[in-house]
């Protein structure tokens, strides 16, 4: 009898133990939902605007919640839609990256053919590109911002995103160039002289137009040099000296092969470049091009919390972007 009554006791205690826990849940549930009023039901122009101002205050978690609270309390509106792609830019601005990626391919899936998908292509590369680290380090992101950003000059190749994309390509191009210019140094360091010109021809057959260029071809002839190939000294030698005459690397590669008793045909000048690798190639680094991303589309209705973009227009499509200029990366 004992037990019995002991286990009914211990059955009364749990249950009163458990009621009164629920009702400290739902306290501390109602709580929150005072604190935080992106929860509280509301019109969606309402929620969606809270969203934007916040976003102007660069509050990005706050502004992430109310286009959460757009996309849970209207999913079917139209400005779910646009809730989608402002948690993006939000998570984007927040260094967020991998949610930023994740809401950007929620919006390609879900509207592939609309006006404003190319700037969620753009925005997702942009994000891999943000995660460039120095070539010393592992180039993960590189190869997908690099997979990125062609992917969006391929796409929509007359668009504003294009155009950047473009010349970030190059600077991905010699950030992976500059990656293999230091496994090959350290290659040649250690004396492992046929792998670090793997190295440096790569750099040359793959990444000609980069500036890693001129140092591969002075590698090329220095390691082809140690090895007593010769021709293939000088030939890489006279690439590098018609293409860069006035580059220190190919002033370094004539004192190199005058050293050795060889004269090049081209004597070292600060003539401009005149070759097939200078058109491209571009001096500024990789750094430069962090620059600010614009916010999504102007008339999309995601780039300012004004009035304005809460009224769809009657002979536009919201989301359809102008010819209006957008924001210029800096």
């Amino acid at each position: 009898m004992l037990t019995k009554s002991w286990a009914r006791s211990a059955i009364i205690l749990l249950v009163l133990s458990t009621a009164v826990g629920l009702s400290g849940c739902a306290l501390f549930k109602a709580k929150k939902k005072d604190d935080n009023s992106a929860y509280v039901e509301r019109p969606v122009d309402q929620l969606y605007l809270a969203g934007a101002t916040q976003l102007d205050s660069h509050h990005w978690n706050e502004a992430i919640a109310y286009f959460k609270e757009v996309e849970r309390q209207h999913p079917y509106s139209e400005w779910s839609r646009r809730a989608i792609l402002m948690q993006a830019y939000a998570h984007y601005e927040a260094n967020q990256y991998d949610d930023a990626v994740s809401d950007s391919n929620r919006f390609i899936d879900l509207y592939p053919g609309h006006a404003t998908t190319p700037y969620a292509y753009y925005l997702k590369a942009e994000c891999y590109f943000e995660q460039i680290v120095d070539t010393g380090r592992d180039q993960a992101a590189t190869e997908q911002a690099l997979t990125g950003m062609r992917d969006v000059a391929r796409r929509y190749p007359k668009t504003e995103y294009a155009e950047d994309a473009r010349l970030k390509i190059d600077m991905i191009n010699d950030q992976l160039a500059g990656r293999e210019m230091n496994v090959g140094r350290w290659y040649l360091r250690n004396g492992y002289t046929l792998a670090a010109i793997g190295r440096f021809k790569t750099v040359v057959d793959k990444y000609q137009t980069t500036s890693q260029t001129p140092e591969a071809l002075y590698r090329l002839t220095e390691a082809y040099l140690t090895l007593g190939l010769v021709g293939e000294a000088k030939e890489n030698a006279a690439v590098l000296g018609y293409n860069f005459p006035g580059d220190q690397w190919y002033a370094d590669s004539y004192k190199l092969l005058t050293s050795k008793g060889y004269r090049p045909a081209v004597v070292p000048s600060s003539q401009p470049h005149n070759g097939i690798f200078h058109a491209m190639a571009h001096p500024f680094g990789l750094g430069d091009a962090r620059a600010k991303t614009p916010a999504p589309p102007v008339d999309s209705g995601l780039a300012s919390p004004t009035s304005a973009i809460l009224t769809p227009s009657t002979t536009q499509t919201p989301d359809q972007p102008t010819a209006q200029p957008q924001a210029t990366p800096n």
